[in-house]
C-alpha cells in the first residue's frame, strides 16, 4: 500500500501579526495533487492540524477543503490531536470529518476501546499527544496506580505503546503518534514548543516495537528518520513556520511504500512550499548599505539591527522594505529592544499573546522567547477553553 504521511500543518498560525494559512493551503493543494498523480491509498495526518485551540474560519475551512479532496480521490484519512489541537474541538469535527472519510482520533483509547483501528490491509495504532497529566490520567487504564506514572512519562508511554501493538505480530502495523522520539541523531526543527521536546517527554526509539512496518511520527518540524527498525520517521512542518527554524531545513511529507514482511520504502516529497523566512543581524552602521541586501529576499524577514535605534528608524524599514514582519535593536547594555507597546484596543480585539510580550519587555523589562510565548498561549487556551 501507499501512504502519504504528513503532520504538522499548524493552520491558524500568525507570525507576527501575520497569518500563514494561505500558504499552508497551497501546500495542502500540493498535497492532493500527490495523492492523485502517486495513487496514494491512505494519508496520515500525525497531529498538529490546527496552531491553537481557536482558530479562523479560513483556517478551518482550509482543513476540510483537504479532505473533500481526498473524498474526491477516494482517498481515506487517519488524523490524531497534538498538543496544538484542542482535543475537545477535534473531537466534536470528527463525525463532520467522517464524512469525508477521514477518522480522526482526538484522544487515547487503548486497544481494547478502539485506539486500535483495523483495516483489510493491516491495522493502525493511533496515539494522540499525552501531556504528563493526561498520561497520569490514561495510565490509570493500565495496571497499577495512576498517580505513579508522575514523573516517569517514558515508562508510562512504554505500556501504553505496548498495549496498542500488541497484535502486529502477524498483521501489517502501523503506528502513528505526536510525540518526541529520543535518539542521538534528533535534531528540532527550530519551533517546536521547547517544553513539550524536553528530556522530560522523550520517549525511547527502542520503544517502538520491531514488528511495526512503519511508524509515522509528528511534532518536530524537521524531516527525518529516527528509527530504521522499524522505520520512524518525521515529515516535518509543511511550510516554515518560525524564524527559529532553518530555511533550508528538510520539511514537507513522506510517500511511504509498505508490503508485508518487506521494510518501509520511503521518499521524502523535495517541495518547498510557502514563503522562506530569514533573519538578517546587520550593524547599525552598515545598515544603509545593506538594505538591498534584505530587499532581494523575497520571503518573510526579520531584522535585528545591532546598535541605538529608534521608533522612526524602524517605521522607515516598515514602509520601505517588503515582507518585513519585526525589526529589534539590539544593544550590549540592554539587548533586544522591540517594538512599542500598541494603542489600546477593546479586549476582545486583542492578540492576548502580543498582549503579554509587551507587557513583560515594557512593564518588567524582560524580552520573552518564543517557547515562553507559546507556554503562555497553552495556558491561556486551555483556560478559555474551560470557561
Amino acid at each position: 500500500m501507499r501512504i502519504l504521511h504528513t503532520a504538522d500543518w499548524h493552520l491558524g498560525r500568525v507570525l507576527k501579526g501575520m497569518e500563514r494559512t494561505g500558504e499552508i493551503a497551497g501546500a495542502l493543494d500540493a498535497l492532493i495533487e500527490l495523492v492523485r498523480s502517486e495513487h496514494i491509498d491512505l494519508v496520515l495526518v500525525a497531529g498538529d492540524l490546527f496552531d491553537r485551540a481557536v482558530v479562523s474560519a479560513e483556517a478551518e475551512a482550509t482543513a476540510f477543503s483537504f479532505f473533500l479532496g481526498l473524498r474526491e480521490c477516494g482517498v481515506p484519512a487517519l488524523v490524531i490531536s497534538g498538543n496544538h489541537d484542542s482535543r475537545e474541538r477535534l473531537a466534536a469535527l470528527a463525525p463532520l470529518l467522517a464524512l469525508t472519510g477521514a477518522e480522526v482520533a482526538a484522544r487515547l483509547s487503548l486497544r481494547e476501546e478502539g485506539g486500535v483501528r483495523r483495516y483489510p490491509w493491516g491495522e493502525a495504532a493511533l496515539m494522540p499527544f499525552l501531556s504528563e497529566r493526561r498520561l497520569v490520567r490514561a495510565a490509570g487504564l493500565l495496571e497499577g496506580d495512576a498517580s505513579q506514572w508522575k514523573g516517569h512519562y517514558a515508562e508510562g508511554m512504554r505500556r501504553i505503546i505496548d498495549n496498542l501493538t500488541a497484535g502486529f505480530s502477524d498483521r501489517l502495523g502501523l503506528l502513528m503518534a505526536h510525540l518526541t522520539a529520543e535518539g542521538a541523531n534528533l535534531r528540532l526543527g527550530g519551533g517546536e514548543f521547547s517544553f513539550y521536546v524536553s528530556n522530560s517527554y522523550a520517549v525511547p526509539v527502542s520503544y517502538f516495537p520491531t514488528t511495526a512496518a512503519y511508524v509515522a511520527l509528528g511534532h518536530i518540524h524537521r524531516q527525518q528518520l529516527v528509527s530504521e527498525a522499524p522505520a520512524a520517521w518525521y515529515p516535518g512542518s509543511l511550510v516554515q513556520l518560525d524564524f527559529g527554524e532553518g530555511e533550508e531545513a528538510p520539511r514537507g511529507a513522506l510517500l511511504v511504500e509498505l508490503e508485508l514482511g518487506l521494510p518501509a520504502r520511503v521518499h521524502p516529497v523535495e517541495a518547498r512550499w510557502g514563503r522562506s523566512l530569514r533573519t538578517f543581524r546587520i550593524p547599525l552602521t552598515e545598515l544603509d548599505q545593506r538594505l538591498a541586501e534584505v530587499e532581494r529576499f523575497s520571503g518573510l524577514k526579520k531584522l535585528v539591527i545591532q546598535g541605538q535605534g529608534n521608533l522612526a528608524l524602524r517605521e522607515r524599514i516598515y514602509q520601505e522594505v517588503d515582507g518585513v514582519l519585526e525589526v529589534r535593536f539590539e544593544t550590549a547594555s540592554q539587548g533586544a529592544v522591540g517594538d512599542p507597546l500598541p494603542e489600546p484596543q477593546p479586549a476582545e480585539a486583542l492578540d492576548w499573546v502580543e498582549t503579554y510580550r509587551d507587557y513583560a519587555r515594557d512593564a518588567r523589562g524582560i524580552e520573552l522567547k518564543e517557547d515562553q510565548e507559546e507556554a503562555f498561549r497553552q495556558v491561556y487556551e486551555e483556560v478559555h477553553a474551560t470557561t
